[in-house]
């Protein structure tokens, strides 16, 4: 697939969420190449009016400015260092990185401004920036998560048509953490009747935490406006068999009922518990920087 990038400059960088255990996102991309069937970021572009069918993916909107912006933003008075999590929307080490260099750019302005960080991502490419993230690791809080929802390359060639395999991902948890950094596996999206078996789901945690992954977790298929279309006719293309469950699970509701959704995340850290990370050296922290105060 032919991927025309468009430099857009952007007035802002950073954005304050609601609603997800993070305050702050900063995602240096709009689009994602890696094209992935369940993606929700879908659903965002159906309400920006662009294309989130097969097209998806085909146009990537990068922040050429977006370092530049961030440092203005960091640098004000307000600013008060909240942790920010890269890549909750689109992939920061997505193919268009490895020419734009945006997402490296950002995050030397957040280890300047001692600011705490995480990386969200499917992307061998976040091994070039290992020397970058270590050093950051020296004086804030970094961490990366490496999205994993299955070890099964048939689900993964259906469902994640752009990205790495399951076994490269495996070796970019085990590199990150053999440079001591902390990582955690995603296995996210888990979808029903298809990666929800509880031994493959098992085998998968505990893989994740072989190749050192500090915490595991896990969910399930969102399926909103937006998603659902795509979602289901790539469903229908692959598993025939599956739509009906999907139609009846999904028919009233985007997420499946919150005992479900917990039943399936308490089975993954299960799994994960039962199995000790890889040692990973620990990385020689700074000093915090002195505080003046002035006695009046």
């Amino acid at each position: 697939m032919r991927v025309a990038y468009r430099e857009e400059p952007c007035r802002t960088a950073l954005n304050r969420v609601k609603g997800m255990p993070f305050r702050w996102s900063l995602n240096p991309y709009t689009g994602c190449a890696h094209r992935c069937t369940f993606c929700y970021v879908r659903a965002f572009e159906a309400r920006a009016d662009r294309p989130s069918d097969d097209r998806y993916g085909r146009s990537i909107r990068v922040k050429v400015n977006v370092a530049e912006v961030l440092r203005r933003e960091l640098a004000r008075k307000t600013w008060r260092r909240e942790a920010v999590t890269i890549g909750a929307a689109t992939d920061p080490y997505q193919p268009a990185e490895a020419r734009f260099r945006v997402t490296r750019a950002c995050i030397v302005e957040l280890a300047a401004s001692r600011t705490p960080f995480s990386l969200i991502t499917r992307g061998p490419l976040v091994l070039r920036d290992v020397d970058l993230l270590t050093e950051a690791a020296r004086s804030v809080a970094v961490s990366v998560h490496v999205s994993l929802p299955t070890l099964d390359r048939r689900v993964w060639r259906a469902t994640e048509p752009g990205t790495a395999p399951p076994g490269r991902r495996l070796d970019v948890v085990r590199r990150l953490s053999d440079a001591g950094l902390d990582v955690a596996v995603a296995l996210a999206p888990i979808l029903p009747g298809i990666t929800d078996d509880p031994a493959r789901l098992a085998a998968t945690a505990r893989a994740a935490r072989g190749a050192g992954a500090r915490a595991v977790w896990a969910e399930l298929l969102h399926l909103g406006p937006g998603i659902r279309e795509h979602f289901l006719a790539e469903l229908a293309r692959e598993w025939p068999e599956e739509l009906g469950r999907y139609e009846r699970l999904y028919a009233d509701r985007d997420y499946l009922p919150a005992e479900t959704r917990r039943a399936a995340r308490d089975a993954v850290r299960r799994a994960a518990a039962g199995v000790s990370a890889r040692p990973r050296p620990a990385i020689a922290q700074l000093p915090q920087p002195l505080q003046l105060s002035l006695a009046i």
